[in-house]
């Protein structure tokens, strides 16, 4: 199964922290499906990385999108197929 990298860049960190629980909670879910493969922010504070297993890019482009930081506009979103 491919791989794909979401680098989450900070957007607004203002709001980073208020939707903070939602991310989370998003990521677990996907997580117990076994859609992660790993996930973590940046020490910078510059954002963070989520490398999501999907079938497709387009697949791996809606979980991205779906993530509560994206659709908020928290963080702006840079995907990449990730040859591991």
């Amino acid at each position: 199964m491919p791989y794909y990298a979401a680098i989450l860049h900070m957007e607004k960190p203002e709001l980073n922290q208020q939707y903070r629980p939602q991310h989370l909670d998003y990521l677990s879910t996907l997580d117990e499906q076994g859609k992660i493969f790993a996930k973590g922010p940046f020490v910078d504070g510059a954002g963070g990385l989520v490398v999501y297993k999907a079938d497709s890019l387009e697949e791996a482009k809606q979980l991205a999108e779906t993530d509560p930081y994206v659709k908020e506009g928290v963080r702006r979103l840079e995907l990449h197929e990730w040859g591991i």
